[in-house]
């Protein structure tokens, strides 16, 4: 045992001691404790002349002790809510000598109990005078070097809740992204949009090209696979009536970790009838704006020293017109001759082997040069059929889809299209995606037909979209990893 890890023994045994003085007091884990006001809106009240040094205004208090300061008769701690943190102040004479005994004992990281009125010291900090005081709580481990030392970050993410103890950042962040997700529920509800819930377990996973996580239903004696998105039990629900629905939902990938990927996320889907990909762009357009001015207060974020804008209106570009605005070396020319584009791709150390059309080979292009790029908010329009598997074809061209995806600083936070409803098209690009399966590609889709069946019911034109809610909020907290934004995010 080390000389820290023997220190830290040490101290919780000194705890242990303590917490059973408590438990023969009578103090043993108490819960009839509740307090009036949180320290927030204890410093609302800063100028309130009438309340201030008035000790007929008893104020009560409920939280963690965050510092200990003894000096003598007198001493000052800290204690932290949900809300923030305030002084409060102890004067021996004012308690009775067991409570002043319980203080005395009591250690940085107790959940406590304190009763008093408000003063201001002489330095002008607002304060509670303490006239009762109690631990409710025993805490039996030191917080990390009293509070100031979790700096490492994998015990951060390992043990979120001592980041969120002593991490007012972290708080911060986390507190921003339950209003992100509030915020996203009311545009949408105020939208006339219906939340709906679809399984998490599927017999067939679809909606997306990835590589599912299997598990077993022992009752049934059936393996199931964790849902990869929601998309294809949302549209059935389209078929079955609902014209305009949205799921916030937990999706499970079995592929890498990576500041933008965990196998366990979050995202929204929402669909709409009678409506096309560009009403999916504007509505994504209007909610962002109304998300960042709900949550940040104005329209202007800033990411890892890149200001972004979301006042101005989005950048709209076709894939093809992208990949020649950000390589001088590819014209019109070049970029729709299949051999020329595959010389390209050399010079660029881009391996295209597994790819046989034209359009694979500019989405690989697009990614490669294009995607880490794009800065400014940017819905990227006209993507190649070969890899829109469930989205719907352009009219006039047959080789792009009617979708779009939705980027900024250079991560796809949005996927949307024109849904196909042509039964006979979905059949055959779900033969397709079989075909690539069976190759090798273990991220191609099933082939299902239960879905089929119903898009034969009838399916009204519909638009659909994606939205990444852990890379959003990563982008309007300033986050440089996904896991800064989940709670608990997976570890080795």
């Amino acid at each position: 045992m080390d000389d820290n890890a023997k220190e830290s023994h040490r101290l919780i045994l000194e705890r242990r001691k303590k917490l059973n003085s408590l438990k023969e007091s009578g103090n043993n884990y108490l819960n009839n404790y509740k307090g009036n006001t949180s320290c927030e809106n204890i410093k609302g009240l800063a100028s309130d002349s009438n309340l201030i040094g008035n000790d007929k205004h008893s104020f009560v208090v409920m939280g963690r002790m965050m510092s200990k300061r003894i000096m003598g008769r007198s001493s000052f701690a800290n204690i932290k809510d949900e809300t923030g943190v305030i002084q409060f102040y102890i004067d021996k004479k004012k308690l009775s000598e067991e409570v002043f005994k319980i203080f005395k004992d009591s250690d940085i990281g107790d959940i406590i109990y304190i009763k008093g009125f408000l003063f201001k010291t002489k330095t002008d900090e607002l304060t509670l005078n303490c006239e009762d005081f109690n631990i409710v709580t025993k805490s039996l481990r030191p917080l990390p070097e009293k509070f100031h030392g979790l700096a490492d970050q994998e015990t951060k993410y390992r043990k979120r809740y001592l980041d969120l103890i002593c991490n007012d950042n972290t708080w911060k962040t986390f507190n921003d992204r339950f209003k992100i997700i509030k915020s996203i529920r009311t545009f949408f509800d105020s939208q006339d949009f219906i939340e709906v819930e679809t399984p998490m377990m599927q017999k067939i996973p679809g909606g997306a090209t990835a590589r599912p996580f299997v598990t077993h239903h022992n009752a049934l004696d059936l393996d199931l696979f964790m849902r990869i998105a929601p998309e294809l039990y949302l549209k059935r629900l389209i078929v079955g009536g609902f014209e305009k629905i949205y799921e916030i939902n937990r999706n499970f990938r079995n592929e890498g970790v990576s500041s933008k990927h965990n196998p366990e996320f979050t995202m929204i889907e929402f669909y709409q009838t009678y409506a096309n990909y560009e009403d999916m762009m504007n509505i994504t357009e209007n909610l962002l704006k109304h998300v960042v001015n709900n949550v940040k207060g104005g329209d202007v974020v800033f990411y890892q020293g890149h200001e972004i804008n979301f006042g101005k209106p989005f950048k709209r570009v076709t894939l093809k017109n992208s990949i020649l605005e950000f390589s001088s070396d590819i014209d019109e020319a070049l970029i729709n001759n299949k051999e020329q584009i595959k010389d390209f791709c050399k010079t660029i150390n881009l391996d295209i082997s597994r790819y046989d059309s034209l359009g694979e080979i500019h989405f690989a292009i697009f990614e490669k040069i294009v995607e880490p790029n794009l800065i400014d908010p940017t819905f990227i329009t006209e993507y190649p059929i070969e890899v829109s598997p469930l989205a719907r074809v352009n009219n006039d061209n047959p080789l792009i889809a009617d979708r779009f995806e939705f980027f900024i600083m250079g991560k796809e936070i949005a996927n949307g299209f024109s849904e196909l409803n042509d039964p006979d098209d979905q059949r055959k690009r779900f033969e397709d995606q079989v075909k690539l399966k069976d190759g090798g590609n273990d991220e191609a889709m099933y082939f299902d037909e239960d879905y089929i069946e119903a898009l034969e019911y009838g399916m009204p034109p519909t638009a659909g979209e994606g939205i990444g809610i852990d890379r959003l909020v990563m982008i309007l907290t300033d986050s440089p990893s996904i896991r800064d934004v989940l709670l608990f995010p997976l570890m080795r």
